[in-house]
């Protein structure tokens, strides 16, 4: 891997710098073969209280990124090598899959197979659908909406719009402020 390292209202010093190879290197583990990549990392430093690393690995059959926010940007770093290796114990379940049929695109290294395996398997257990819910969707507005997500205390809320008669969803953004989403 390749790595070309920015940051942003941050100074990379030779010790941040060595500190975020050394953890993203740790992902090569993964592969048989060694990753042939330009792995794009971005250290941001928001008002002398935030820190925030966006890490992107375009690769020939898979792109990887993840960012993560924290106050210690050492800390930030951890958290988004773990984001990295969940992904690509999602893309190695994916090959696994298709590989039975056809030939796998990315190889992994038998040593790490069995302790992918067992992550992968304990990953798929957490995604088992627990609760169902139906409501009826109230026709309103938009800011309505907010309101009523606000007084529920969830993060997003399903409607349908007044104005076109449309099912709309609206969610709080990470930075407060909210999104909507729209079907076309």
């Amino acid at each position: 891997m390749r790595y070309n390292i920015r940051g942003e209202n941050i100074e990379v010093t030779p010790a941040l710098k060595e500190y975020t190879e050394k953890k993203i290197s740790k992902l090569e583990r993964y592969f048989d073969d060694s990753v042939d990549a330009n792995v794009n990392i971005n250290l941001k430093y928001y008002n002398d209280k935030e820190s925030k690393i966006e890490v992107t690995i375009p690769m020939s059959d898979l792109v990887l990124r993840a960012e993560e926010h924290n106050e210690d940007m050492y800390a930030a770093i951890d958290l988004v090598v773990n984001k990295l290796e969940r992904q690509i114990r999602k893309h190695k379940t994916k090959v696994n899959r298709k590989s039975r049929e056809k030939g796998a695109k990315l190889t992994f290294t038998a040593g790490v197979a069995d302790e992918i395996e067992s992550a992968v398997a304990l990953e798929e257990d957490t995604l088992e659908l627990v609760r169902t819910k139906r409501f009826d969707l109230k026709p309103m507005d938009s800011e309505e909406a907010i309101l009523q997500m606000n007084m529920l205390g969830h993060n997003f809320f399903v409607f349908t719009n007044s104005e076109n008669n449309a099912t709309n969803v609206v969610y709080k953004r990470k930075d407060g402020k909210y999104g909507l989403i729209e079907p076309r």
